[in-house]
């Protein structure tokens, strides 16, 4: 049987962290931001973690 691929989108949206955690970015953040203001801005660049509910699926995406 063939090896598991990597989801490639996956690979490119999330990264693991040392104690296993999965970090991601927040959405809203590419375009239209002249109507956002500069304090959600903000806050929308700082890193998040995935939710636990959704922590197996993305780990079955990542291959690990």
């Amino acid at each position: 049987m063939p090896k598991m691929k990597t989801n490639a989108g996956a690979k490119k949206r999330f990264q693991l962290t040392g104690t296993g955690k999965i970090k991601r970015k927040h959405a809203f953040k590419r375009h239209i931001l002249t109507k956002k203001d500069t304090k959600r801005k903000r806050n929308l660049t700082h890193i998040g973690l995935v939710h636990p509910a959704d922590m197996n699926n993305i780990k079955l995406l990542l291959v690990l």
